[in-house]
């Protein structure tokens, strides 16, 4: 499919995205998100092992665009809600790694679309923050929810009322962001770690993200029950990957997954 606002390549194993409108700052809007939802859908998707989020330019994502939003009705803005809380739902619950590689601003929208994400790589010279509270509103993509899950509701409360962005520096000693690079290696330092990560086995990634994503909407317990489940169920006869990744262990090899 041809895209208006997204570009993708595709690198052996990893695939890299990238939100295309440099001049809005790679800002977010109804044909943004029919385009995401596309992507996010199509072959492109299943063809790969890791995907990286990236921006175009200056931004990451500098936000929803504010002057689209301008002339909402109430319902027109539930529904852009809902609709950016769709396309992020569809991030999170690929069965592969996703990672934001916060080449810049990330600011609002572009901030929730990162958390949606599983590992984030930040520039030293990004701004991150959920600057909503100036405009009267509130986050609508469901950053309300993945924030306080991610550093904690007191450090979230600080975030989102005090409406101010912080350094990745910041962002890294809350937890919001898991690496920093320097501003002309974001990309290829995400690429490195995309690679390390495709190298490893795809079936146990792919739990290691299920086991995350539900267990925090669980009770520790319950949580605890359903890791073990699917801990024993890897001992399975049919499990080619443990066996696979057991023996390369003890032959002292590469696995070949």
């Amino acid at each position: 499919m041809m895209y208006n606002y997204l570009k993708f390549e595709k690198r052996d194993e990893i695939g890299i995205l990238s939100l295309d409108r440099p001049k809005a700052l790679n800002a977010l809007n109804e044909e943004v998100f029919k385009e995401l939802t596309c992507f996010l859908e199509s072959n492109d998707v299943e063809n790969i092992r890791v995907l990286i989020i990236t921006g175009e330019g200056k931004a990451f994502i500098a936000g929803a665009d504010i002057k689209a939003m301008q002339e909402y009705s109430p319902q027109n803005a539930y529904d852009f809600s809902e609709t950016g809380k769709r396309v992020f739902d569809l991030i999170a619950n690929l069965e592969i790694p996703v990672i934001a590689a916060i080449n810049g601003f990330a600011l609002g929208g572009g901030l929730e679309l990162a958390l949606a994400c599983d590992i984030r790589v930040a520039s030293e010279k990004a701004r991150l923050g959920l600057p909503e509270v100036n405009l009267g509103l509130i986050p609508g993509f469901n950053g309300t929810q993945r924030l306080p899950r991610l550093v904690g509701a007191g450090n979230a409360m600080y975030l989102m009322m005090l409406g101010e962005g912080i350094t990745a520096q910041e962002a890294y000693n809350l937890g919001v962001v898991q690496k920093l690079s320097e501003p002309e290696l974001v990309l290829e330092d995400s690429i490195k770690l995309a690679g390390k990560i495709a190298g490893k086995s795809p079936n146990a990634l792919r739990l290691v993200k299920e086991m995350v994503r539900e267990g925090l909407e669980m009770g520790s317990k319950d949580a605890g029950k359903m890791e073990s489940k699917e801990f024993g169920r890897l001992f399975k006869e049919d499990q080619k990957e443990r066996e696979e990744g057991v023996n390369a262990f003890l032959e002292k090899r590469q696995p070949n997954w």
